[in-house]
């Protein structure tokens, strides 16, 4: 009787459900600071979440495209402000 197989498997989906979530926020975060960090790290965690299936498809969609965002916005103020970072 092989009772850890089933518990493993709901381990890996809850970490790419913590994964996704996880992009979604920092995602979200890097909209307000560090977004040169916080974008490309939001970015991954999604990719990764995607691709190992999860539950929570959607969040990890929103965080991969916020990630995005966040370095368009910075891609935007760099060519605005000519500098690595900016202001409000």
């Amino acid at each position: 009787m092989q009772l850890t197989a089933p518990a493993a498997r709901r381990t890996g989906i809850r970490d790419t459900d913590g994964m996704a979530v996880a992009s979604f926020v920092l995602g979200l975060l890097g909209l307000l600071v560090l977004n040169v960090f916080l974008g490309p790290i939001a970015i991954v965690l999604a990719s990764v979440a995607l691709w190992r299936g999860t539950a929570r498809r959607g969040r990890a969609l929103l965080g991969l495209g916020l990630g995005v965002a966040d370095l368009l916005v910075l891609a935007a103020f760099m060519s605005a402000d000519n500098t690595m970072s900016w202001s409000l």
